[in-house]
């Protein structure tokens, strides 16, 4: 199993706090004889007629020496797992967990329009410093 990511905690504080619930930690997907880990499965109950909301989080760092390469390695992850995500659990929604200042930054950028730009692409902002989540997008 991967080691978590740097700001793991960060986002289970920030996404308790917005009022969901961890139901994995990882989240395991099995692919025929392979398994991937999205960091983190959530729900969040909207009302008993109506079932709930799941989700399944990637937090991303970006803290390597090439933000190109990070966001790379990001966006890959991102599609591998939806589409996993699509077959073995449908009912469950990915989103990609960045901190403020990459959103600022990087996305604010043509290259990370580009992802921004994705159809069924889905974004989480958090503030690491209050731990709360800041943006859906």
């Amino acid at each position: 199993m991967p080691a978590p990511d740097l700001y793991h905690d960060v986002v289970c504080t920030a996404l308790i706090k917005d009022g969901w619930k961890i139901t994995d930690d990882p989240l395991v997907l099995t692919i025929g004889r392979r398994s991937v880990f999205v960091d983190l499965g959530a729900q969040k109950l909207i009302a008993a007629e109506r079932g709930s909301d799941k989700i399944a989080i990637e937090i991303k760092s970006f803290v390597s020496p090439s933000p190109i390469k990070d966001l790379e390695t990001a966006w890959g992850q991102f599609f591998m797992y939806a589409r996993a995500l699509q077959k073995k659990e449908p009912e469950r929604v990915l989103y990609l967990a960045v901190r403020r200042n990459i959103f600022e930054t990087l996305f604010q950028e043509e290259v990370g329009q580009l992802l921004l730009e994705e159809p069924g692409f889905r974004l989480i902002v958090f503030d690491s410093n209050t731990q709360e989540i800041i943006q859906w997008l």
